[in-house]
């Protein structure tokens, strides 16, 4: 028996006991071989509601409409579980006999979590459209499925088991079984548990983090989410539906909203500081919600902002969520609502009544105190939230707040620090910090990417035509041969249209050598912001941009709007001036976008924002750069990019909220966010020690900003090494002398015959593959730099050689296992960096796999296929077979379901083969020849084995080869399938049941064969 099963099982009968002796689950056993498996399990969730002393007839009507909304086969799961998670909070509301009022029927008593009937079932098969999938363990409360859990042993990334409870969501697979889950997990016994809900991508999978004294991180793990109390208590109060994307809560946002409710049972006020990207505005809705539904029944909560994008983002949030939020239009609008009972929820803006965007707390208190009747009092039990407080802790707005709502309660957020000589006075104001969570904090726990900082003397570096070339020459000295000679040509180009004396000049020529040079920019998958001081220079930044490759690629956001007004009075006949320039700029560019005339760009200018915003977010390719002066810097819908780069004055808040743009999460090839810093904000150009803490944060606390900037080279190397250790630790298996037929016996099969040996070996090649992408991106990251990072010649060229070497194995070993088109996905953008990096000389011969597999490759082109393998391979008989065998074994796997005793008979020809090599019975050019034959039957049944004249589909061969080659059956069953099918039968139980009795009576009412056979006709791309 396979010990890789074994130590799996040990993992999971661990797991089990935990649920069983610690935490008291009931448990239900393995459910493996038990059919019928569902998430509403009917007699559990009656016995437990029977317990609750329900009625019969309730009961019945209550699991009647919940199943009914359960078991939607029409609506999306996202809505499907939406409405399902409604019933779960607030209950199914069923009618009693004789007219009686509505009753709610409590499927689960969340109030007393102990009341409930919680069980585990493990192996838990179910059956999908076309196949059973099989979930380690599933969480049961009160028979309702709400937790699914994926173990990994140790060796095995928890990344796998995260993939596999979002293939087990995909509709071919079991998706319905999904629409009670509430949080699924994965886990293993090195890296813990991870945990989302339905459709959470896998960067968005989130590690909880609490003090234990528990050594072992599973169990630590498992213990704190799934306790009863804490497991009903995330699926009830942290739970979220946000316009099309269900979410759950970081342990920050949990803990902060925790500490804040003993504050609200104090009544004592404080300051919620949660770094920028973490999740601030949802912390917002939950404890909103909360206060709302524990508090006091008239509790009412109003939220303050000082900007009018943070007002729109505010109401965005909470009508996703489903909460209405009433934005107050006046302050006696404000005064009016405040002394109603209702709504509940309202939002006012500092800003709306001064017409400033600057400073407006005077006038929006004048407003207020205008309109205040004689002896006000506001209606309710009220709670100020006051959104980036670092901003309006003023005094006379709280002291105005505190007039108006003088029982109020007030909570501060922020995502920045507070400034030293404001946070006495904000601690006055609110009250001390309830709760922190530093940028440091959100790095390690991977919520927000750690930020790469790099100083750049641009007025030193390009002065002179020698000082310009000797830069080209430092800044791509890593490059390959063929990438320098096609960059030389660019940069040729590029330098008669800008000759780099002006200081302007100089940035556009340094971030277009960027663009052809830094990973994710030169790929399209990433893009970059470049801050500028004034429109004016924004809007000339965008001309010099415009005579280059950048040109239709690049856009500039900013408040400037060109209306006639914007140049009265300017012209004076001595040449153009600052302002007819924006006028003129501004109005080619938006009239050129949407190929209108000029006098028109101006009622287009709000368009043009949203439309260029949108295409930098979703085609970032054909948006590389967007120029801005102080627009899309804050807001947690202002868009992400790889690179901002600033040529402005900035300090503070509102550099540490520009920076933060770059540190979100956007797919494994962003690994840092990159400021790029042209005015030396830091004075870290000045001398070797380079502290970000001061300087442009000098008016933070150290210790409030430490870790948010790191010096890109020194983390470049650290970065290098580290890839460079995990890949050879990964590697150190591998048995001597290391040549390219031992990795692949190690990473593939040692024996092609071992049919198991290529799947259980999968996680290995994945590892490998996902450390050499890292490698390569570390090296391409730094290799014009080795210099600067304290590389000797040697050295580097030792490195290189290593990235080359891993390279090449990471490619033979993709090509001998059949992964090469499937690992595609999980490698974007690689084929640049390798071209640019390592060596271009193998691009045409690789991408021949691009679209094909060497099976296909193989049929199309026999014998001359073999050209195409990587060299190491081509080299040796023996690997050129195994390679061959590999890849016809994982054909063979993956088609057995739609035909199997052909391919069991294709399987067995395989293994004579192999046998007959081995056994030197066969000589090479025999053993091509006949493996290409094989390729052949197995890639075209249909051209390579004589059928029947009738048997002219592949349903219909696959119906003959499993019926003892009874024609007459074979089409007789395919007529009944295509005649009794409807849509999307597959998905549908009902419409299964229908297809499989007409298959039944097809097949003399023989239930075995029947079983057999309907099986065989899920598993067809024909119906």
């Amino acid at each position: 028996m396979s010990t890789v099963g074994e130590k799996e099982r040990i993992t999971q009968n661990r797991v089990v006991k935990l649920f069983s002796d610690t935490l008291d689950y009931d448990y239900l056993g393995s459910w493996h071989d038990r059919p019928d498996n569902k998430n509403v399990e009917e007699t559990l969730l009656r016995a437990a509601l029977v317990k609750h002393g329900y009625s019969e007839t309730l009961i019945t009507r209550a699991i009647y409409e919940f199943q009914r909304v359960a078991g939607d086969q029409q609506s999306s799961l996202y809505e499907v579980n939406k409405a399902v998670y409604g019933l779960l909070r607030y209950g199914v509301k069923v009618k009693p006999e004789g007219g009686e009022k509505d009753a709610t029927i409590w499927l689960i008593d969340w109030e007393y979590p102990e009341k409930n009937e919680f069980a585990i079932a493990e192996e838990v098969t179910v059956q999908g459209k076309e196949n059973k999938k099989r979930p380690d363990i599933v969480l049961y409360v009160n028979g309702i499925a709400l937790g699914v859990l994926e173990l990994k042993r140790s060796v095995v990334s928890v990344s796998e088991g995260i993939r596999q409870n979002l293939d087990n969501q995909k509709p071919i697979f079991i998706e319905r079984f999904f629409t009670t889950m509430q949080l699924i997990m994965a886990g293993n016994t090195t890296e813990g548990v991870r945990y989302g809900t339905i459709q959470t991508t896998e960067k968005y999978y989130l590690s909880w983090k609490e003090h234990s004294t528990e050594a072992d991180i599973l169990v630590r793990h498992l213990t704190q989410l799934c306790s009863k109390a804490r497991f009903l208590e995330m699926i009830h109060n942290f739970i979220v539906f946000d316009a099309g994307v269900k979410k759950t809560c970081r342990h920050n946002q949990y803990f902060g909203i925790k500490v804040a409710q003993e504050h609200v049972d104090r009544r004592e006020g404080g300051i919620i500081w949660h770094t920028q990207g973490s999740g601030k505005s949802l912390t917002m809705v939950w404890l909103a919600k909360w206060i709302r539904e524990h508090v006091k029944k008239d509790s009412r909560v109003l939220l303050i902002t000082d900007r009018t994008e943070l007002d729109e983002q505010i109401e965005k949030v909470f009508f996703g969520v489903g909460e209405k939020i009433y934005r107050t239009k006046s302050g006696a609008d404000l005064v009016k609502v405040l002394g109603q009972a209702e709504p509940w929820l309202v939002c006012s803006l500092v800003h709306k009544f001064s017409g400033r965007e600057d400073d407006g707390v005077e006038e929006y208190v004048a407003d207020i105190r205008k309109h205040l009747p004689k002896d006000f009092t506001a209606k309710g039990d009220f709670y100020v939230f006051v959104d980036e407080c670092h901003r309006t802790q003023s005094g006379e707005l709280h002291k105005a707040m505190k007039e108006l709502l003088p029982g109020a309660m007030f909570i501060g957020f922020t995502g920045t620090p507070l400034l030293k000589a404001d946070k006495e006075k904000s601690i006055e104001v609110f009250g001390s910090y309830i709760h922190t969570y530093k940028f440091d904090e959100a790095v390690m726990d991977k919520v927000v990417l750690d930020l790469r900082y790099e100083a750049r003397d641009i007025d030193q570096n390009i002065t002179s035509p020698k000082r310009i070339d000797e830069w080209f020459a430092a800044k791509t000295r890593g490059l390959s041969d063929i990438a320098l000679a096609q960059l030389k040509e660019k940069w040729g180009t590029m330098q008669k249209v800008l000759s780099s004396k002006d200081r302007l000049e100089k940035i556009v020529s340094d971030i277009l050598l960027d663009m052809e040079t830094k990973d994710r920019l030169v790929s399209g998958r990433g893009n970059a912001m470049l801050v500028s001081d004034s429109v004016y220079n924004a809007c000339r930044l965008y001309e010099l941009f415009q005579r280059t490759d950048l040109k239709d690629k690049c856009a500039i956001v900013t408040s400037y709007s060109p209306t006639a007004s914007a140049i009265k009075g300017e012209e004076s006949g001595e040449g153009q001036t600052e302002k007819m320039l924006k006028h003129e700029v501004y109005r080619k560019m938006v009239a050129g976008y949407f190929g209108i005339s000029e006098d028109k760009a101006a009622g287009k200018v709000e368009d043009y924002e949203k439309a260029v915003k949108k295409k930098f977010i979703d085609e970032p390719g054909q948006m590389k750069l967007l120029i801005v002066v102080d627009k899309l810097l804050t807001g947690f819908d202002a868009p992400s990019a790889t690179y901002l780069y600033i040529d402005k004055k900035m300090r503070d808040h509102g550099l540490f909220q520009a920076i933060c743009r770059v540190n979100r999460l956007d797919g494994e090839d962003k690994e840092y966010g990159y400021v790029i810093d042209y005015k030396d904000l830091f004075k870290s150009l000045e001398g070797s020690i380079h502290d970000y803490t001061s300087g442009a944060f000098d008016h933070y606390d150290k210790e409030d900003v430490a870790g948010l900037l790191t010096d890109r080279l020194e983390k470049a190397r650290e970065r290098l090494e580290e890839a460079r250790e995990t890949i050879k630790a990964l590697c150190e298996a591998v048995t001597p002398p290391k040549d390219t037929a031992a990795y692949l016996h190690y990473f593939c099969a040692a024996d092609t015959t071992d049919k198991a040996a290529l799947k259980e070996n999968e996680p290995r090649r994945i590892a490998l593959y996902k450390y050499t992408v890292a490698l390569i991106r570390a090296y391409a990251n730094l290799a014009n730099e080795m210099v600067e990072a304290k590389y000797t010649p040697q050295e580097t060229e030792v490195i290189k050689a290593e990235v080359d070497y891993y390279e090449r194995v990471r490619t033979e070993v993709k090509m001998a296992s059949g992964d090469y088109l499937d690992m595609k996905m999980y490698e974007p953008a690689m084929r640049h960096l390798i071209d640019m990096y390592i060596r271009a000389e193998d691009s045409r011969k690789v991408s021949a796999f691009d679209d094909m597999t060497l099976i296909q490759l193989i049929v199309e082109r026999g014998a001359e296929a073999i050209d195409a393998l990587p060299e190491n391979i081509r080299q040796s008989e023996k690997a050129v077979a195994e390679t061959i065998e590999n890849n016809l074994r994982k054909v063979i796997i993956d088609e057995q379901p739609v035909n199997p005793k052909y391919y069991e008979a294709m399987s067995d020809l395989l293994d004579a083969l192999i046998k007959q090599r081995r056994e030197e019975a066969i000589d090479y050019q025999n053993y091509l020849r006949k493996v290409i034959e094989l390729s052949k039957k197995v890639q075209q049944p249909s051209q390579n084995v004589t059928y029947p004249a009738a048997i002219n589909s592949e349903a219909k061969r696959s119906l003959y080869d499993n019926l003892d080659k009874n024609e007459a059956q074979a089409v007789a069953v395919d007529a009944a399938v295509r005649h009794t099918k409807k849509d999307d039968w597959k998905g549908n139980s009902l419409k299964k049941r229908e297809v499989k009795n007409a298959i039944y009576k097809e097949l003399g009412e023989d239930e075995a064969l029947t079983d057999r056979i309907f099986e065989l006709v899920l598993n067809q791309r024909d119906y």
